[in-house]
């Protein structure tokens, strides 16, 4: 996977809007369903919303409020967030995806909720446009790690220590970014991960992270929207 000269925004919204039309045909009668966040998630939800309103009986998962109110506009039922789930499949985008099928999510602050959705469903699928597509994690894109606010500069301090990266507090207008769990976000930069898969269980062992955006192994279909279409990569194990 190699990326593309940078297009203009509303050709990659429309490369965006072919991968989740296709990755909206892997959903079947009777499915429950996780539902990604993001720009790419949208053209998802718009897509299925149209399928149930044709008679497609399914239910779903929401990874974020905004991706919970926009399916109940589009008449998907939704699932309790307490339940013990039973997902078929759950669909999102990613910031960055390697050759390894590797992602880093969490541009939109929903990482959590979309690693705890994507650990529960038995084929996870992600849908980008071919800007994602990157031959290492890192660089261009920092990784979001979800953090408790107490004691985040510490809890910073040692991911610096540990990466050899720059972890950096998110704000927004100003303001410190919180999830919808209440936590803050630190985005790490660093010009290239070498070893996804180590990094993730090193950061892991960091008192105060909640949660890290690498979704180390977890694909099991990725879908990259372009001009004409749609190409579609399925995982060594699928």
């Amino acid at each position: 996977m190699t990326p593309s000269i940078m297009k203009p925004s509303s050709d990659l919204d429309s490369e965006k809007q072919r991968a989740a039309m296709k990755a909206a045909e892997y959903v079947r009668d009777g499915m429950v369903v996780g539902l990604g966040t993001g720009s790419t998630s949208k053209h998802l939800i718009i897509a299925l919303g149209e399928r149930v309103r044709a008679g497609l009986r399914i239910h779903a998962v929401p990874t974020s409020h905004d991706t919970a109110a926009l399916a109940r506009q589009s008449g998907i039922p939704l699932i309790e967030s307490d339940n013990a789930w039973m997902i078929d499949v759950a669909i999102d985008g990613a910031d960055q995806v390697d050759p390894a099928l590797n992602l880093v999510k969490g541009g939109g602050g929903a990482l959590l909720k979309e690693k705890i959705v994507a650990a529960a469903a038995k084929r996870f699928i992600v849908m980008v446009d071919h800007t994602k597509l990157v031959p290492a994690l890192g660089g261009s894109f920092p990784l979001p790690i979800e953090v408790v606010p107490f004691g985040w500069g510490s809890t910073a301090r040692n991911i610096e220590h540990t990466s050899g990266g720059k972890a950096v507090l998110r704000e927004r207008n100003g303001v410190v970014f919180q999830t919808e769990a209440g936590h803050v976000i630190l985005d790490l930069h660093m010009p290239k991960i070498d070893d996804p898969a180590t990094l993730e269980i090193e950061l892991n062992q960091i008192p105060g992270i909640v949660e890290t955006g690498l979704f180390i192994g977890r694909t099991s279909i990725l879908i990259v929207g372009h001009a004409q279409g749609a190409d579609v990569t399925l995982a060594a194990e699928s």
